[in-house]
């Protein structure tokens, strides 16, 4: 892998993290330089492969002089620029995001957003209890949003999707962190099969005009799966696991192999519980592919665990 800052010709940033200095290369955001730094920064909406979206806000961090925090992934490093990431002021808003998600959204998938709302105290349940479900989410119009009773906490709570044999929607566990929108749009897929509706409290992801997902424009590619925080996005066979009690990540092994489908080259991270896979993801340091796959490299593995074909390919 090139190392950029052994490259001749980049410029050079110099700031200040937490009081310690670090140097990044010119355009380096200030999530960059942390990692740099050392220093561990929560992210949500953040991905490696997607461009920053900017919209969970758990990663914000304070400068000095400024009058906002401002969220590490997406700003750039200035020079003489002094970071501060972990002030009062930095964690009582991640406090707060994390209590907001936290009231809101079934987390109990997202490990990560668990470890953060353990890490910075957020208490969630302060809001009072769940309010009861709505069941006419998806029919939420924009400037007319129901007036919360002040006694409990509303939540995205809607039906699960399961309409099609391949992956499953839950959006009572979506954080509108935009990735698989993203992964679906001009980033990745450019299909464009999913989109933002609604505004407010009331925006949540959907299809074009809420048809189910065969109707729609989706190819079945599963990228929005790889790239959701949460498990909002999931197989099916994962899914259907997690529902029996069943799903068992101590006891999955995960094999890394090609893609025989086409001549593309894809890795395959093949997750196996009781010798048969059940999730198939793909590494996003991959230069082809950035963690992305077809549906055939996605879900095409029911071949392998029937044994392969019992007559030669011609």
């Amino acid at each position: 892998m090139t190392d950029i800052y052994a490259e001749a010709g980049v410029r050079m940033v110099e700031l200040e993290v937490d009081g310690q200095p670090v140097t990044v290369r010119e355009g380096a955001t200030i999530l960059d330089a942390c990692k740099k730094a050392g220093i561990h920064t929560p992210t949500l909406c953040y991905g490696e492969t997607l461009r920053p979206a900017n919209v969970c806000r758990v990663c914000v961090v304070e400068l000095e002089g400024a009058r906002v925090l401002a969220p590490a992934c997406s700003r750039l490093a200035e020079a003489g620029m002094k970071v501060l990431t972990d002030s009062p002021r930095v964690r009582h808003s991640r406090k707060l995001v994390l209590e907001f998600l936290g009231s809101s959204v079934d987390l109990s998938t997202a490990p990560e957003a668990q470890l953060y709302v353990q890490q910075y105290g957020a208490d969630s349940e302060r809001y009072g209890p769940p309010a009861p479900p709505s069941g006419d989410r998806d029919r939420a119009r924009a400037g007319h949003h129901r007036v919360p009773d002040g006694q409990t906490a509303a939540t995205v709570h809607q039906p699960v999707k399961i309409d099609n044999d391949l992956y499953v929607r839950d959006y009572s566990k979506c954080i509108l962190c935009y990735k698989c929108v993203d992964a679906c749009g001009e980033q990745y897929q450019n299909t464009f099969a999913i989109h933002v509706a609604g505004r407010g409290f009331d925006a949540r992801i959907s299809t074009e005009l809420n048809v189910d997902l065969p109707d729609s424009a989706c190819v079945y590619c599963g990228n929005c799966i790889a790239v959701c925080p949460t498990g909002a996005l999931m197989p099916r066979s994962e899914y259907e696991l997690r529902e029996r009690g069943e799903w068992k990540p101590v006891e999955q092994t995960v094999t890394r192999t090609v893609c025989g489908f086409c001549g593309v080259g894809c890795n395959l991270d093949l997750v196996v519980q009781d010798n048969q896979v059940v999730r198939v993801d793909s590494p996003d340091d991959h230069d082809i592919t950035r963690g992305n796959l077809c549906v055939k490299g996605r879900f095409g593995y029911e071949h392998v665990q029937n044994g392969g074909t019992k007559r030669p390919l011609t």
